[in-house]
């Protein structure tokens, strides 16, 4: 954690994370949680189509490469993409618990700039949970898995039940999600967005 909030240094009475027994096993792609999610949905046409694999312990690591799509300035990635990616990634963590949460605070330090056509190669990982917040940090890195670090962030995450979504989401949408017959994706529609 970098330290430069209160707010996402856990309480001392925090405990280690515990990775669910269901959750997938390591190296396994977790798919899109929802398939129009601007993160991970391929029903986005200009999102990022983020995926993710399940790690070891509460650990993930993600992928997106950069499109042209994805600018901010000439040729370079814009900074809200690079904030979403790791609010995706991070958010994605929370299929290991097998809890819906959302994010509740998300601090973004921007090291380098990320051209267009870059692979961002991101980790991420639970640091503590304190009743229902759970702390957790993530990295993107260019130039492969080891490479120097472009963007890193830190964020809390509250535990949420699925009636946040059905009582703050478009009707429609949520009765789409919530008629899938697929038991496991009808649950992971409802698992990262605020």
């Amino acid at each position: 954690m970098s330290g430069t909030s209160a707010a996402l240094t856990p309480p001392a009475d925090a405990v280690a994370p515990v990775r669910h027994p269901d959750a997938p096993a390591p190296g396994e792609l977790l798919g899109a949680h929802y398939e129009h999610c601007f993160g991970c949905g391929g029903a986005q046409p200009h999102g990022l189509h983020l995926e993710a694999r399940a790690g070891d312990g509460v650990r993930i690591t993600a992928e997106f490469t950069v499109r042209p799509v994805h600018q901010g300035a000439p040729g370079l990635a814009h900074g809200g993409v690079l904030a979403t990616a790791l609010d995706e990634t991070l958010g994605s963590l929370n299929w290991l618990l097998r809890t819906i949460a959302v994010t509740g605070r998300l601090e973004t330090d921007f090291r380098r700039p990320v051209p267009v056509g870059t692979v961002l190669y991101l980790e991420a990982e639970v640091t503590a949970v304190a009743g229902r917040k759970i702390y957790c940090t993530a990295t993107g890195r260019t130039g492969g898995p080891e490479g120097p670090v472009a963007v890193r962030a830190d964020a809390l995450f509250v535990e949420v039940k699925v009636d946040h979504f059905i009582d703050n989401g478009r009707p429609e949408e949520i009765r789409a999600a919530m008629s899938d017959p697929d038991q496991i994706r009808r649950a992971r529609a409802f698992e990262v967005n605020p």
